[in-house]
């Protein structure tokens, strides 16, 4: 992976109760726009979900939207989307996502949001992807999580962390700056044909 050409971005499909929320979704959509990095994402077009959609798509980005067929109403699937793709289940609704993306972005959400996120985190820990995770941790949204994956670390049921490759941002500025920064490594290493290297990054 030389390059991030497309970001995942997990959020709510609500617009949450603080304004930053949304103002931080919109921000992030016109950033991948301007950079020229698609969004894959799960295909609604409520809440945070939308405001990242709409924003890539008024900017002239690429969006592939990602939803289940029993969502499609109950999410109001995305039509402006570059590319739709409509699902049987979850399942694989998450596969195709995964491969459509260089990297995985969590904005403030919900339950799904989370269980895709950790579900991110537990491949990369077992080794089966090394593309980068960030959080982004807008007023402080994901600092409870962090602390939880610092609380098992200390407890020892984390052996494998340094493989999780999460980054951690408060501001939406820093968010390709700092996907970049984490996929130049294991690009350097991939190309130095090192799988030693590339195991520990």
């Amino acid at each position: 992976m030389s390059k991030i050409r497309r970001i995942c971005v997990y959020c709510g499909s609500s617009p949450g109760s603080d304004p930053a929320y949304v103002a931080a979704a919109r921000r992030l959509g016109r950033l991948m726009a301007e950079h020229r990095i698609g969004l894959v994402y799960g295909g609604g077009s409520n809440g945070l979900m939308g405001a990242v959609a709409n924003a890539v798509v008024d900017h002239g980005g690429e969006v592939v939207g990602v939803i289940p067929e029993f969502l499609r109403t109950k999410e109001n699937q995305f039509d402006r989307a570059t590319e739709l793709v409509v699902t049987r289940d979850m399942h694989e609704r998450k596969q195709i996502m995964f491969d459509r993306a260089d990297a995985f972005v969590a904005l403030p959400g919900g339950i799904g949001t989370l269980e895709e996120l950790v579900e991110q985190l537990t491949w990369a820990q077992l080794g089966r992807h090394k593309k980068p995770i960030l959080l982004a941790d807008i007023g402080g949204f994901w600092q409870p999580l962090v602390t939880v994956l610092q609380t098992m670390r200390s407890a020892g049921f984390i052996h494998n962390g340094g493989l999780m490759n999460y980054r951690v941002c408060d501001r939406v500025d820093d968010i390709l700056p700092t996907l970049a920064a984490a996929v130049a490594p294991v690009s350097e290493a991939e190309k130095a044909g090192d799988p030693a290297t590339v195991a520990r990054m």
